[in-house]
């Protein structure tokens, strides 16, 4: 028989309720969820189960064999994801700005950002996503941009739709922005995701609802900025990236 969403909303509370006793009881705060949480389904089938590969000899020989990147591999539209076609893409046009922090607030300068996503109406453009929703020929939904010396980032795209999956019957995902910061080299690839503030899918999701906190669940919610909004253009959402520390932003560890 099918999960249904209320099993998985039963699931979800009962996950809930049993992290917020150990807080009460005085355990810490956990920012980051297991890696085989039980109401994400295939997280319980596909996490790591086995102990870290250690890299004999000198490690830095992986680096030989990863991206190199730079100023000069980045265009000047690639933070555009509205202008990288012919026409312009449907959907309703945002800017995202934020800014890329460690612990204590530094600014992370020249750091590798990238993101990806769904279109406005919920489909990637990959070949694994065949669910019926209309493809955009102006939309591949991909761009990357290099942190400035503040740590600052700016992306011009069109929001994202939600979209069905099947971790169980009438599954969808809220709507979402994919991001990967590099550091500074690929052996740091971090990867998150940012979505969008009073989604009525938050409380029902699996994959968001897996950090436990409501904190660092917070943390991974943009807030809509006023003044990043441009005029007759798009709506502005502001979402700062933190490393590490108590503040820090939620990341897919081993996933």
């Amino acid at each position: 028989m099918a999960l249904t969403q209320s099993d998985i909303d039963r699931e979800l509370a009962k996950v809930r309720e049993s992290y917020d006793k150990a807080r009460a009881e005085g355990a810490p705060a956990t920012d980051h969820p297991p890696r085989d949480f039980p109401p994400y389904r295939s997280s319980v089938l596909r996490h790591p189960k086995q102990p870290l590969v250690a890299v004999h000899g000198d490690p830095e020989t992986v680096e030989l064999h990863t991206p190199v990147f730079g100023h000069t591999d980045i265009t000047a539209i690639d933070n555009d994801l509205t202008v990288q076609h012919q026409g312009e893409p449907l959907g309703e046009r945002i800017t995202v700005s934020g800014r890329l922090l460690d612990s204590r607030g530094r600014p992370v300068r020249g750091q590798l950002i990238e993101l990806w996503q769904a279109n406005a109406s919920g489909r990637y453009a990959h070949l694994r996503d065949q669910h019926p929703a209309p493809l955009d020929p102006n939309f591949t939904g991909v761009g990357r941009t290099l942190t400035g010396d503040d740590g600052s980032y700016h992306f011009t795209t069109i929001k994202p739709g939600a979209y069905p999956w099947r971790n169980h019957e009438n599954a969808w995902r809220p709507a979402h922005l994919h991001f990967s910061v590099f550091g500074s080299a690929f052996t740091q690839r971090l990867v998150t995701q940012m979505y969008f503030p009073g989604d009525p899918l938050f409380v029902h999701d699996p994959i968001l609802q897996s950090v436990t906190d409501d904190s660092a669940r917070q943390r991974l919610v943009a807030r809509y900025d006023h003044a990043l909004s441009r005029p007759e253009w798009s709506l502005g959402y502001r979402w700062d990236i933190v490393l590490d520390g108590p503040s820090a932003t939620w990341l897919e560890e081993g996933r």
